[in-house]
């Protein structure tokens, strides 16, 4: 006897028992259609046993990961897909599920991609039978187009790498157009932010194959006539530009932006005398500038501290004279320092992203006066990044990398800032606490940052949400007895909330809890 309760015979139907894999037998590579983002721990033993151990243990090295086992904030494979949207002459093809590469598609697009996106469909048929990469392999064929591309980037989503679609072995070029094919997979790179690191180390590393075999392709721009130093991470299209400004007193000339926006600035980006790590998660980047001989520099030139330290550091690296140094940080530190002053940030901050760049902007929000509790990031420790997080763990503010989301809104509910920034559901949870926030993405790191001009391009935005703090004090009272959870909204009387449900279910739960716990010998995790 027992009371559970039922509403037909299913419970009843007899199902088919399993056996456990034998593993001293070879396995067929297991399929893992079927299996969504929240999937990682399975996909990844799928991944695995089909053969992808080596590409998850690189993954594991080169983006250790944090407190969670999956991406807390868009698909990763965002990063790599936005990289080559935006090359010149390089086409993008994606092998994953079609919910994936429609979300994908469509944030791209959101974006302003303005380009097609290649896409390889598949059913459980041809991804364990291997008609998948013949598909995919069909379809780079029918692509390869020398007069209208110089690369074809094909990026294998998490259903193929788990299913082990073996995109090493497409051909390196067809009719001279270079295929440069990656796996990034949600339950391998942990953020969108690592995957621009994915396919940019790509490239590179066939780039620098290239220029070792013999000579490359001058980039459209031409080749300066001065040292150059390449800069490591997307930034607002003034920063490059001041970047080289701060560099000219020293002889020194600002080189390509790495991601690049056409396949012979790789070439250029190559060929420099030292790379500025200005994003500091860029380790597969890193890792094919030091194959090329590159020093590398951690940091970027942020407010009157930073922009100091990082263009001693650049000196040191080209072993700039004395006078060169005091000319370059002379003609530019006291500008920074008054434009800091002209634009003070008063109140208290909590700051939180996925960029990669936070440690910089909370660096500048220090020097503007800003009150800064707690600085989060979403990438990794990283040693180009460490004097910032130095600098910032001297004035008392508490730095956390591979924060997750539990870690930033536990921040914010414990300081209470006048300000929060940080991501979309940082941003959520703060305004119903009645707290102004920011989107760090689109309000906070798509402005300069650099020298002068970024030292004082915060402080309009940030102390005009601050303001608004007795508006959004407003907006709360107004909209407390709205309601949250199952009563949200507005009723017409009392919602049912049928507590027997409840109970039912609850105690289902714990019979089950209970089962699980005698199966496993009596251990509860």
């Amino acid at each position: 006897m027992t009371d559970e309760v039922t509403y037909d015979a299913a419970a009843e139907a007899e199902v088919t028992q399993g056996h456990p894999r034998d593993a001293e037998v070879p396995q067929e590579p297991m399929s893992a259609d079927g299996l969504g983002c929240h999937s990682g721990a399975e996909m990844q033993k799928a991944a695995r046993m089909a053969g992808n151990a080596e590409m998850l243990d690189k993954f594991a090295a080169d983006y250790p990961q944090g407190p969670h086992d999956k991406p807390q904030s868009m698909c990763p494979a965002f990063g790599s897909l936005r990289v080559g949207l935006r090359m010149k002459r390089v086409a993008t093809v994606l092998s994953g599920s079609a919910c994936c590469v429609y979300g994908l598609t469509f944030v791209s697009h959101f974006y302003g991609a303005r380009r097609s996106v290649g896409y390889v469909p598949f059913n459980s048929e041809t991804l364990v039978t291997g008609k998948l990469f013949e598909d995919i392999r069909e379809s780079v064929h029918e692509m390869a187009d020398p007069d209208r591309f110089d690369a074809i980037v094909v990026t294998n989503l998490c259903v193929p790498t788990a299913s082990g679609v073996p995109l090493r072995l497409l051909p390196d070029e067809i009719n001279g157009v270079r295929i440069v094919g990656i796996d990034v997979p949600g339950f391998g790179v942990p953020t969108h932010a690592e995957a621009k690191d994915v396919l940019a180390g790509a490239m590179l590393n066939y780039a620098r194959k290239e220029i070792e075999a013999g000579p490359v392709a001058r980039p459209e721009s031409g080749k300066s006539d001065r040292p150059t130093v390449s800069l490591l991470g997307e930034m607002f299209p003034a920063d490059p530009m001041m970047i080289g400004a701060m560099l000219a007193p020293m002889g020194l000339a600002a080189g390509p932006v790495v991601p690049c926006r056409e396949w012979r600035e790789l070439y250029a980006a190559l060929d420099c005398g030292a790379v500025a790590a200005i994003h500091p998660f860029y380790t597969a980047a890193v890792r094919e500038f030091e194959a090329a001989g590159r020093p590398i520099v951690g940091s970027a030139p942020v407010g009157h501290d930073g922009t100091a330290t990082w263009l001693a550091n650049i000196g040191d690296a080209f072993g700039i004279s004395k006078d060169q140094l005091a000319a370059a940080q002379n003609a530019f530190l006291p500008a920074i320092k008054g434009a800091l002053q002209a634009a003070p940030i008063n109140g208290t901050i909590t700051l939180s992203g996925y960029e990669g760049s936070e440690l910089l902007v909370a660096r500048l929000l220090v020097e503007s006066g800003a009150d800064l509790r707690y600085v989060g990031t979403a990438c990794a420790k990283s040693p180009w990044s460490a004097d910032d997080a130095a600098w910032l763990e001297s004035k008392g503010i508490k730095v956390k990398y591979r924060a997750s989301l539990e870690d930033d809104c536990a921040a914010m509910e414990a300081v209470q800032p006048d300000l929060a920034i940080g991501t979309t559901p940082v941003v959520q949870k703060a305004k119903q606490f009645g707290i102004p926030a920011l989107y760090y993405t689109n309000l906070i790191s798509a402005r300069p940052l650099m020298g002068p001009a970024g030292a004082g391009s915060l402080a309009e935005v940030i102390n005009a949400a601050i303001a608004g703090k007795e508006r959004m004090g407003k907006m709360k009272a107004f909209f407390e007895d709205v309601g949250a959870g199952d009563t949200a909204g507005i009723w017409e009387g009392s919602p049912n909330r049928r507590p027997e449900f409840r109970a039912q279910n609850l105690k289902k739960l714990e019979r089950a809890e209970k089962a699980r716990v005698a199966a496993n010998g009596g251990v509860k995790c």
